[in-house]
């Protein structure tokens, strides 16, 4: 793996990527989004950005940093009517390849409890209120019933596909058919598959039923393209979605932040300028260029984009304007960064991310996908505890304060700057939660806990939690391989066993112990808590 470059999406990557991949300038993506009709617009392809007027890039240190646009930049003209709606957006819930059919799964989006499960009668994801409506029990602690249903444990009720109660046992079988009631019902969420995600609407008025005609989710191609890589993973983020998703637009952060464990330990003051400049801010997101890459932020969830620039010239065409024989091509190399940033309830945030790649695809069919998100996950928490303070500190300076409490001076900032100046102009400034919550932040708990990997990740990501069934039994086993050995050396009498015996189990007891204590760290690091001491690395 190259040497980091500090400030930059590529060393980003390169933190992610195997580090068997070769030094490559990758090409920019295409990336198509849905067409849809105003005023629901979505943000152009990569390729076919053009900056019509710069909007904003970075302020002067001598100058405010308060959302002003810089001296000799023209603004954009904007409807002042334009306002974002939260509750008008398809929202992401989990990765399918980490839904378990078998069970239902409760899950937060929005303030929302939402129990995903598998309608085998329908062949689709239904996501339903997290509550049954007899005495309001969590529904994703129920099961899939033999009918396919989904049963609330508490009392047996069962409902179907639409929300509909099928069943309710304690109803005399010749009385009246009270589980037709509409009270019996549980309310259901419009909901789809796009790029192997689970997706809902988060209202489920039956005006709403058919809002999958009217508006699609975000569709990213290349995580359907199976000719990429396309390995996912989810954390659930003890810090808010505001703070999340500008951290993982800030390229200036990777060289301190996550010193160490980037592949290669570049120098802490190896930090450079950076030229960003934002071509295009509005009601639907940003689009955003870093030379030699760009990226886009589709409102409220999606940051995506590619770090490179092109390594090869793609299909030649000759003088004539014929193409060239395109076995004499070499193939775009191309790769993406999507971050999926998801609103969970105040101080609380989630992330799916996926890093697709059209090169060295053949790595993620050898390697276990949990030895990718060992790495993802001290990326994670190497600044995990920072961003939960910070936090707090821009709760107690003030949300809408944020461009008087930080002095962000450098073009490196552009992409924070815009994330905030977009949430403010267009969306009240912060996540909509409603009459949900009062917008006070959970206190924090101790470190090991807040840090906790566990109950984040593994239970939610079924690859991590089959390794870490598996450790833990071979854990097991090589106990017990170490007492059985010394067991058989304590009894047997002296010339039952030869002495290339004796010595041989006493040599086996010895290692077995020494390999299950080193696994049991190894576990409890990768798997349970692992600290990030700034200040010895």
């Amino acid at each position: 793996m190259e040497t980091l470059r500090a400030s930059s999406f590529s060393s980003f990557h390169r933190s992610f990527a195997p580090p068997s991949l070769p030094r490559t300038q990758f090409d920019k993506p295409i990336l198509h989004l849905p067409l849809r009709e105003k005023p629901i617009s979505p943000l152009p392809s990569l390729h076919s950005i053009k900056s019509k007027s710069k909007l904003f890039t970075a302020i002067s240190p001598s100058v405010s940093t308060e959302f002003a646009d810089p001296p000799g930049q023209e603004t954009e003209v904007e409807r002042s009517d334009e306002k974002f709606d939260w509750y008008a957006q398809w929202y992401p819930v989990m990765p399918v390849c980490d839904l378990d059919k078998r069970a239902p799964h409760g899950k937060k989006v929005m303030g929302i409890d939402v129990v995903v499960w598998w309608d085998r009668n329908e062949g689709e994801w239904k996501v339903f209120d997290d509550a049954c409506p007899h005495r309001l029990a969590p529904l994703s602690e129920g099961r899939i019933d033999q009918c396919g249903r989904l049963q609330c444990v508490y009392h047996g009720w069962c409902f179907g596909s639409s929300g509909e109660c099928k069943f309710i046992p304690q109803a005399p079988t010749d009385g009246p058919p009270i589980h037709t009631n509409k009270k019996a019902c549980v309310a259901a969420y419009p909901s789809t598959v796009q790029n192997d995600i689970v997706w809902f609407w988060p209202n489920s008025d039956p005006q709403y039923k058919d809002i999958l005609t009217k508006k699609k989710p975000p569709c990213i191609p290349e995580l359907d393209d199976p000719s990429y890589s396309r390995l996912m993973g989810n954390r659930d983020i003890p810090y808010g979605y505001e703070v999340l998703a500008e951290n993982l637009m800030d390229p200036a952060h990777v060289p301190y932040a996550h010193y160490g464990i980037m592949g290669a330990k570049a120098d802490r003051e190896g930090g450079r300028p950076l030229e960003i400049s934002i071509e295009k801010l509005d009601v639907n997101g940003f689009t955003a260029k870093q030379e030699p890459g760009a990226y886009n932020f589709i409102a409220p969830c999606i940051f995506y984009g590619s770090p490179m620039g092109s390594s090869s010239n793609g299909s030649a065409a000759s003088s004539t304007g014929t193409t060239e024989d395109s076995s004499s091509v070499t193939p775009q190399r191309k790769l993406l960064l999507i971050f999926i940033c998801i609103p969970v309830s105040p101080g609380n945030s989630r992330l799916i991310y996926s890093f697709p790649r059209n090169f060295a695809v053949w790595i993620d069919r050898i390697v276990p996908r949990w030895i990718f998100h060992v790495g993802q996950n001290l990326i994670l928490d190497s600044d995990l505890y920072l961003l939960h303070v910070e936090e707090r500190k821009i709760m107690d300076a003030g949300v809408s304060n944020w461009q008087k409490a930080c002095f962000v001076p450098t073009k490196s900032d552009a992409l924070v700057i815009s994330f905030r100046k977009w949430l403010k102009k267009y969306a009240g400034g912060q996540t909509d939660w409603g009459t949900k919550f009062t917008g006070a932040l959970p206190p924090t708990p101790p470190k090991e806990q807040l840090m906790d990997r566990y109950w984040s990740h593994v239970v939610n990501c079924r690859s991590c939690s089959v390794a870490y069934k598996g450790l833990n039994a071979l854990e097991v086993a090589l106990q017990i391989i170490s007492i059985a050995s010394i067991a058989i050396v304590a009894v047997s009498k002296q010339g039952i066993i030869s002495a290339v015996t004796r010595n041989t189990l006493v040599i086996a007891a010895v290692l077995s112990f020494a390999a299950s204590k080193w696994l049991s760290h190894f576990i409890y690091k990768n798997f349970r808590f692992h600290d990030y001491d700034h200040a010895f690395r």
